[in-house]
């Protein structure tokens, strides 16, 4: 998989970096480094850009829900004031227009809701799909980055306690 070998790609770099002595620390190339990053966003799973795409179709959904509420309201106060303007069906005019009003207001309420429950039912297959991902990828990187940094920490180690010999035995050749 492509992620995983550029994964791989960075460790590499870290592991052929050159190091900071007596620090911790490796100096890397950046660029080299940001193009490793931006080859990995390239290559990453078709469901991440969908996630984008299904926040914008939401936020269009809804807006188009307003817009279309706000219309069909404005609609109905122009209705009412024609109505108005009719002395004898005033009456007539009034309910109608709540029952209108109340009509778009339950058909806001039902789109709203349906598209609530159409964008969480699509959040929670994508949490299933990134929840996928992260053990997939996650869990094998979090395991090889962990086994470089035990192994250059025993290096240290290795490389400390033969330093500590030959201050030993240059104190006692004295």
């Amino acid at each position: 998989m492509k992620v995983l070998d550029l994964l791989e790609e960075i460790i590499e770099v870290c592991d052929t970096a050159s190091g900071v002595p007596l620090t911790n620390k490796i100096m890397v190339d950046k660029a080299e480094l940001l193009e490793i990053v931006d080859d990995i966003r390239k290559a990453m799973p078709e469901e991440i850009q969908q996630a984008q795409f299904i926040r914008t179709e939401r936020d269009r959904i809804l807006n188009e829900a307003k817009e279309e509420y706000d219309r069909i309201i404005r609609d109905a106060e122009q209705r009412a004031d024609i109505l108005v303007e009719q002395n004898e069906i005033t009456t007539r005019a009034k309910a109608h227009a709540k029952e209108v009003t109340e009509q778009v207001e339950s058909n806001v309420k039902h789109l709203k809701l349906s598209t609530y429950d159409y964008v969480d039912k699509v959040l929670f297959d994508f949490q299933g799909k990134v929840d996928q991902l992260q053990h997939a990828y996650l869990g094998e990187m979090y395991t090889n980055i962990q086994n470089t940094f035990e192994e250059i920490g025993e290096s240290l180690s290795d490389n400390r306690d033969e330093i500590k010999k030959l201050a030993y035995k240059l104190q006692v050749d004295e």
